[in-house]
């Protein structure tokens, strides 16, 4: 269909076939690793998918981080990406890394559903501040979280930074891909599935992040999130779709330097 180059990735990343090998290698060897006392498949709710996997900390934990992976909605689960936890957890935060429910078995607004009910359960095992990301369709998820409404007052009272990375926040222009015969969107539902239709929650810092050598469409998503907004808005230099995520499993990165720093 119209859009479908416009937001492909792997065919334009050298070595794309290699990647998701290598983050489900990655993720393994750390859940298998004596780094952290870890929680496997805790349930938040009913579906088979509807699990996450909590990082401790070594110590006192100073607060929850929850990641939500990407895949367009569309693939993928939390066993590729535990890996990710280790810059927040070296800094002292209780990790959670939820699956959830794919399309077409459920539409987008199931899952924002899914996601938010898997931040509340983590959110009420894990005391202090939360922060959240999320990667591509995972970025529309933590954004959707950081909407007015999706989660609930007490837990969104306790939002510290979200970071969507890489996000996608106008979900009108993938009703013009092929990928919508999975979504079944119409009009009225992907604009209410829009984070830059949404208002952002007060108190919490967003920041929004991107690479440099994306698909210009993903670049152009991330700034249309950031106006709309009224928030920073990164452009990592030499990052493309599949390596921008790589900076959560460094405690020293300046994305973790971001997402832990009190707003």
């Amino acid at each position: 269909m119209q859009l479908d180059d416009a937001y492909a990735n792997a065919a334009y990343i050298e070595g794309s076939d290699a990647f998701p090998a290598r983050w489900s290698a990655d993720a393994q060897a750390y859940r298998e690793a004596p780094v952290a006392h870890a929680e496997i498949d805790v349930k938040y709710g009913a579906g088979d998918r509807q699990v996450y996997d909590l990082f401790h900390p070594d110590g006192h934990s100073c607060g929850l981080f929850l990641f939500v992976h990407g895949g367009y909605w569309r693939a993928f689960d939390k066993s590729s990406w535990s890996h990710l936890a280790e810059g927040m957890r070296a800094r002292g935060w209780a990790v959670a890394m939820p699956s959830y429910d794919l399309c077409p078995a459920v539409g987008i607004p199931d899952i924002t559903r899914q996601i938010a009910e898997a931040t509340t359960h983590a959110a009420h095992c894990i005391a202090g501040p939360i922060c959240l990301a999320g990667h591509s369709a995972g970025g529309h998820l933590a954004a959707r979280m950081a909407c007015e409404g999706v989660l609930p007052e007490d837990i969104a009272a306790r939002l510290q930074t979200v970071l969507p990375i890489s996000p996608l926040s106008d979900l009108r222009p993938l009703m013009s891909t092929s990928m919508n015969a999975d979504f079944d969107l119409d009009e009225k539902t992907a604009k209410a599935e829009s984070p830059i239709f949404g208002k952002p929650v007060s108190g919490a810092k967003v920041i929004v992040w991107v690479g440099a050598d994306e698909r210009p469409v993903f670049i152009e998503q991330a700034q249309w999130l950031s106006e709309a907004w009224h928030t920073d808005l990164h452009i990592e230099k030499g990052r493309h779709h599949f390596d921008v995520i790589d900076a959560l499993a460094d405690r020293e990165s300046e994305m973790v330097g971001l997402l832990s720093q009190p707003a």
